[in-house]
């Protein structure tokens, strides 16, 4: 149980990181809006970094209980996060080609956690 525990903890901490994509957006549009002095553009830079500060501290935190290189595998996994982010919060579409490339990341991320997971059974 355990196990699940730290693979759910490392995957919120990359779905919170997943925000900054979405928080620069924001900060984009805002700065497209009213220029550098909107206070909106300020308001989402520091919301930004913020997620970055929280993501540190927590990722430091989980990666303790986690293999490195699956740890890092799984950071990959935000770009799907961010996909999703695009779609619901901005209503973009994916492409074939987003779906596909998508779909080997998530494939690379199961491989090494399945691989690693069956080297240590066998130890």
């Amino acid at each position: 149980m355990g196990k699940v525990k730290n693979y759910l903890l490392l995957h919120m901490c990359v779905m919170i990181f997943s925000f900054t994509s979405v928080f620069a957006k924001f900060a984009a549009n805002a700065y497209n809006e009213g220029g550098f002095l909107n206070y909106k553009f300020f308001l989402f830079v520091f919301l930004m970094l913020l997620i970055c500060v929280l993501y540190a501290f927590f990722w430091q935190k989980v990666i303790k209980n986690v293999d490195l290189h699956v740890g890092y595998a799984n950071r990959s996994v935000y770009l799907i996060w961010g996909q999703i982010w695009a779609i619901t919060i901005f209503g973009e579409h994916l492409s074939f080609k987003n779906v596909i490339g998508l779909l080997v990341v998530l494939a690379g991320v199961l491989i090494v956690t399945l691989n690693t997971n069956y080297e240590e059974d066998d130890a």
